[in-house]
């Protein structure tokens, strides 16, 4: 197949497009600038320079690729360490979840694009009551706390412009937090306030995160592309859900940092925010039964535990060979 993949040098892309020309399909791969358009040829595909917020551009950005497919990764992450304004710290992904996902749905449409694979999220957005671990049937978030009420607005907007539109076999992935050399948890800011014990575990730590590595993240995006079922959607994560009680520490000892400090609840929503506490203490984590029945899909990092261990002596093993 000919696959568009829009966004594809984040995080899921630079991982997805190795995946797909592995597997025989023709790839091309868009980024908004220059510089990275290497990075894209380097994976084996073909790069478009596109500014996925620009109608026009998009529009011309299908028609030169022809796809069969197209997947849909586009994100600005830069200041998603930036968790107290959250809203403000994901806007311009909020956008090409909004504008950017109504610009290629309708160049596709125009362009007879028959499948559209579209970036999710799981986690947070869930309902903060109930189970636990949540399926892809149980609701979002009816009341969003008012500092991750734009960005829910948006999820729910790409979510449901991809699954029902009427033309084009529209599936979302909503993947766990990201993880992986670089990417996500060890994305640096995060991992070093761990390390230096400055990221405290708040309240009773309750919280239930879904973690993915970014390698089985693209692995069941290939399938989803290859197999997945109009109108569903998937959650891609790891068959361990964890509560910050635990993974937080795990992390902690992993980098040789002490345990991490505590803070009470009341004194967190002063210091952070409601929406802080609620992701310490409240958050739902997802299933991956769906994924794994209907798509074939078994990550090969089916749990954290081992996961980040095997990041970090990936980590270290750089850092050492580049001394």
């Amino acid at each position: 197949m000919r696959i568009l993949v829009a966004g594809a040098t984040g995080a899921v892309g630079r991982s997805l497009l190795p995946q797909l020309v592995a597997r025989d399909h023709e790839v091309v791969g868009t980024t908004r600038t220059l510089a990275r358009a290497a990075l894209i040829r380097q994976f084996g595909a073909r790069p478009l320079i596109v500014d996925g917020l620009d109608a026009e551009a998009v529009r011309g950005a299908v028609q030169a690729a022809e796809p069969d497919v197209i997947v849909h990764q586009m994100t600005d992450l830069k200041n998603a360490s930036d968790l107290r304004h959250f809203d403000r710290a994901f806007a311009v992904s909020n956008r090409l979840r909004t504008e950017g996902t109504d610009h290629l749905l309708g160049a596709a449409r125009e362009a007879g694009v028959k499948r559209f694979v579209a970036q999710s999220f799981c986690g947070w957005p869930y309902a903060m009551t109930g189970a636990e671990v949540k399926t892809e049937e149980c609701a979002l978030d009816p009341q969003p706390l008012p500092e991750m009420r734009r960005t829910l607005e948006a999820i729910r907007h790409l979510e449901q412009a991809v699954t029902r539109s009427p033309s084009v076999s529209g599936i979302v992935l909503r993947y766990g937090a990201f993880y992986g050399p670089n990417t996500g948890l060890f994305d640096g800011p995060l991992v070093e306030q761990v390390a230096r014990r400055r990221f405290p575990l708040i309240g009773d730590g309750g919280g239930c995160w879904s973690f993915i590595h970014i390698d089985d993240a693209a692995a069941a995006t290939v399938l989803a592309i290859e197999r997945g079922d109009a109108g569903n959607i998937y959650n891609i994560v790891d068959d361990e859900p964890a509560c910050v009680r635990d993974w937080l520490p795990a992390l902690a000892a992993l980098l040789g940092a002490g345990p991490p400090p505590h803070m009470p609840a009341w004194l967190g929503r002063l210091v952070a925010g409601k929406h802080i506490v609620a992701m310490m203490t409240r958050v739902r984590a997802g299933s991956n039964a769906k994924a794994k029945s209907e798509l074939g899909w078994e990550p090969a990092h089916p749990t954290w535990r081992h996961g980040f261990v095997e990041v970090l002596r990936q980590m270290h093993s750089h850092d050492r060979s580049a001394q």
